[in-house]
């Protein structure tokens, strides 16, 4: 456990999430200073004063500290020279640097895009993240090269003036290990998915109507596994999509294709008549104990017989997601699960690093088994990906990521998925329709507002009208 004194809260978001990208999982309590000290890992301390800031860290008898000078009220230029001071700090007591310095946001490609339009060189913007940030020589170069490939991908479409679509299914087989998602069986719920895509078509056709005048990017259905739904759902619902949406200026529509579980060549051939253009097959791993281990009820041959199908019925932009540090999972099995989606030939490869996410059944098996990813298996699929001719195009991270990585999507030349990019860099409406689905309008000076859906399906379908008139005001609010 570790303590935390301060006289101001401003900042203690801040200082929570740094100590906490050093010690995962670790339980931070706010002290007063006058308790047994022996109960705590170390103690973070933190004084701010008028015109000096003074952090401690302190271990039984060890005290390490620094003084940060300014007005700690300024937080545009007060922030990074204190995170960057305690960070300072939590390196040198813990003995560890973070590939990613001071940066625990989700999206550090927002600071080299910004920069990008300013004219800003690769040099000048490698500088920034190295000094202001404390990023590693590696993960600048990477960020840079990810945000100058957006740069190029966005240069020719008006997003600004556009907006993009996601729609939600929230059913699965089953729920994987990991996985936090709100996400329902279908074997439980296959009775109500016709319900659910009546609450959704309602919102859907209130957002046809309200951004009628406005080009459509991107569409992505995501989920959730979205081929849970039917053929017949299926043709449903992009009808109802034909419908309300003018497709004319669109420039891709994704579907998770997701777990091979659940996809047919039936399905596969109604989403092509649709004019779906990009699908995502995701074995995460190519391991069957490893499948098994994570809840899956399919196996790596399954997924390399749906991913030929899926070829033969014609789509020519298909991604897949794999997962560093699954359960049980060493280099050994990652050289595996690269070798086979080598022999595939996917056009775009999502790899992520495994989040030990607090919601997820795995956190509550950690002493179950041994996971996580390290520099070497993040090395080793990066290293992969650039083998089979592809680039990296986008990137996110998430909160509890042991090893303190990154997300990355890898493409070959032309297949990249637009949404990603454009969700991650928040630069247009995202509007989103289904059960936990949050969207994001962009007003003036990238004033960004929010609109939740309530997570529970059978919540979401009796309320639908609420959630309609959730985004109503919000887009009355902004005109």
């Amino acid at each position: 456990m570790i303590g935390l004194i301060q006289n101001e809260t401003l900042y203690e978001y801040d200082i929570r999430s740094l100590i906490l990208a050093f010690c995962i999982g670790e339980k931070i309590e706010l002290s007063s200073g006058g308790d047994d000290n022996s109960i705590y890992d170390f103690i973070c301390r933190v004084f701010y004063g008028e015109e000096e800031t003074l952090l401690e860290l302190r271990a039984g008898e060890s005290v390490i500290s620094e003084k940060v000078r300014g007005d700690f009220r300024d937080k545009r230029n007060f922030k990074n020279s204190l995170k960057a001071a305690l960070y300072r700090l939590l390196s040198c007591h813990l003995k560890k640097e973070l590939p990613w310095g001071t940066l625990n946001g989700i999206r550090p490609t927002k600071l080299v895009f910004e920069d990008c339009m300013l004219g800003k060189t690769r040099a000048d913007m490698k500088a920034k993240l190295r000094r202001d940030y404390l990023v590693s020589e590696e993960k600048a170069d990477l960020c840079v090269s990810v945000g100058l490939k957006e740069t190029e991908l966005l240069k020719d479409i008006s997003y600004e003036s556009g907006y993009s679509l996601y729609v939600g299914i929230p059913f699965c087989p089953s729920t994987c290990l990991y996985c936090s998602f709100t996400s329902y069986p279908i074997s439980a719920y296959r009775e109500y998915v016709d319900q659910y895509l009546d609450a959704l078509i309602r919102e859907i056709c209130y957002i046809g109507e309200q951004y009628r005048d406005r080009e459509m990017i991107s569409l992505y259905v995501g989920g959730g596994t979205p081929t849970t739904l039917s053929p017949k759902q299926f043709d449903r619902l992009f009808g109802e999509l034909r419908r309300c949406f003018d497709f004319g200026g669109i420039r891709e529509i994704t579907v998770e294709a997701g777990r091979p579980d659940s996809i047919t060549a039936e399905k596969l051939s109604v989403l092509s008549e649709n004019g779906v253009t990009r699908i995502s097959i995701n074995p995460q791993t190519m391991n069957d104990d490893t499948l098994i281990r994570i809840g899956r009820k399919h196996t790596a041959e399954d997924v390399a017989d749906c991913f030929q199908t899926a070829r033969k019925s014609g789509f020519d932009n298909i991604n897949m997601d794999m997962i560093c540090g699954l359960p049980g999972e060493g280099i050994r099995e990652l050289e595996k699960t690269f070798k086979a989606l080598g022999e595939l030939g996917p056009d775009s490869i999502t790899v992520h690093a495994l989040a030990i996410k607090r919601s997820a059944p795995l956190n509550q098996m950690r002493d179950q088994f041994s996971f996580g990813a390290d520099d070497e298996m993040i090395r080793f699929a990066q290293r992969a990906c650039f083998d089979m001719g592809m680039q990296p195009y986008y990137m996110y991270r998430q909160k509890n990521i042991p090893g303190n990585f990154e997300n990355i999507g890898f493409s070959l030349e032309e297949k990249e998925c637009l949404y990603n990019i454009l969700i991650m860099e928040e630069l247009h409406d995202i509007i989103a329709a289904g059960a936990g689905a949050s969207s994001k309008f962009v007003g003036g000076s990238r004033n960004i507002q929010r609109a939740e859906n309530l997570k529970d399906v059978r919540q979401y379908t009796e309320r639908i009208e609420e959630m309609i008139l959730r985004k109503d005001k919000l887009l009355k609010s902004m005109c």
